[in-house]
């Protein structure tokens, strides 16, 4: 049966199978005006860049630099700092100290904790007792790898997944009132929790990704709320994406019978699934830019106070950018990503994004579970712009202990 466009680029993030649509718009509309959104919408990969890196365009609208539902709560207090959220001089140096605190991560380190909780997550231990149902493990994997590196006791790891949870849900403009009271409770209990974690360090050495994070920010003069802040960022900002990542990927090997023994096969390609996975099905299908005041972007003359929808997912599939981009390709050569955006504010997560995903598919992978029954039936979690899928429970995947 011939599957429909979606209705709009919104719609799109959570179709079945958008990237036809996509390619349209590439071939047909690159920009264009949508009245019924109230949006500008670009698509092919040369506009994209161009919106992207354009001064004028911002990450928030300057009427409104913090969500009006969110203001005079802790909720506002964190996202009013996150240089992901922010434009401007006075968030460059806040910008770069991330950026540097993020490559300075190990990578042995990093990798053996994504192993250490991909493993306790899924299968148990005296750490942590229960088995996540595997939805679950797909949003607790990122937080606990994530958290641990920033220092979080191991203790404190259940409850700042859950905080975390609530506090990405009341960002969303479609959040009830009760999740956004929810989201700014859990928002005050991460504050906490990070101010306690920064005394610490200042109370002697620490080496964790916060502590580089705090000494980076210190010696360009920023403030300890900005730290808290864009500590809590590292988590809040990952943890949807790269639960994403891990569906997605398990999407991609349980529809490609020939990939999926590959990697049995050969379980080092699964690297390279994932990178194709970023490319193919992307996590972060849009993104949202405001123009600060009147002015050309990717050649079209706009007003201040507009809004453009920057169709990350559509510019993947530009053959310009990745040539027959329909095919799902794991020796692809110079493969351009845009889910990771473009300029001042692109993600330095991507490295990390990566090594998480992974250990979670080995450990599927190992502990028995089917992957084809895992992505049965799959639909999406709605979402204005992830397109993260929604696995199957433990008791349809058939998980099994590893031997």
């Amino acid at each position: 049966m011939k599957i429909l466009f979606p209705q709009d680029p919104l719609a799109a993030v959570t179709h079945p199978d958008p990237y036809p649509y996509y390619a349209d718009l590439v071939a047909n509309k690159p920009i264009y005006r949508d009245e019924a959104l109230g949006l500008w919408v670009v698509s092919n990969a040369a506009m994209v860049r161009a919106v992207l890196t354009n001064d004028i365009c911002r990450v928030r609208p300057l009427a409104e630099p913090i969500p009006r539902a969110l203001l005079e709560s802790p909720a506002a207090d964190i996202f009013g700092r996150l240089v992901r959220m922010n434009d401007g001089e006075r968030h460059a140096s806040t910008r770069q100290a991330v950026q540097a605190s993020m490559q300075s991560i190990e990578a042995r380190s990093a990798v053996e904790l994504c192993n250490k909780w991909a493993r306790t997550l899924l299968d148990g231990s005296q750490e942590s007792p229960f088995v996540c149902d595997l939805q679950d493990f797909a949003f607790h994997l990122p937080v606990y790898v994530i958290a641990s590196l920033l220092g979080v006791p191991q203790e404190e790891l259940s409850h700042t997944a859950l905080w975390v949870s609530d506090f990405v849900r009341c960002l969303v403009p479609t959040s009830t009132p009760a999740q956004l009271e929810q989201g700014k409770l859990a928002a005050g209990h991460l504050l906490d929790l990070f101010r306690s974690l920064l005394s610490m360090w200042q109370a002697g050495p620490a080496s964790s990704l916060l502590a580089g994070l705090a000494w980076e920010i210190k010696r360009s003069g920023g403030a300890e709320e900005v730290i808290v802040a864009n500590g809590i960022g590292f988590l809040s900002q990952a943890y949807e994406a790269t639960a994403a990542l891990l569906g997605n990927t398990v999407v991609a090997l349980a529809s490609h019978p020939d990939l999926r023994e590959q990697v049995i096969a050969n379980p080092a390609l699964l690297r390279l699934v994932i990178a194709e996975v970023l490319r193919y099905d992307p996590p972060v299908q849009n993104t949202r830019r405001f123009l600060v005041r009147n002015g050309p972007v990717a050649g079209q003359a706009m007003q201040e106070g507009e809004v453009i929808l920057v169709l990350l997912a559509a510019a993947s599939h530009d053959p310009l950018a990745n040539p027959h981009p329909e095919r799902f390709d794991l020796h692809r050569k110079g493969r351009s990503l845009f889910t990771f955006g473009a300029g001042s504010h692109v993600c330095p997560g991507k490295t990390l994004t990566e090594l998480i995903a992974q250990a979670g598919i080995e450990q599927l992978l190992a502990s028995g579970v089917d992957l084809v029954q895992l992505a049965a039936n799959v639909s999406y979690r709605p979402s204005g712009n992830i397109r993260l899928a929604l696995l199957a429970t433990k008791e349809h995947a058939a998980l099994q202990p590893a031997h």
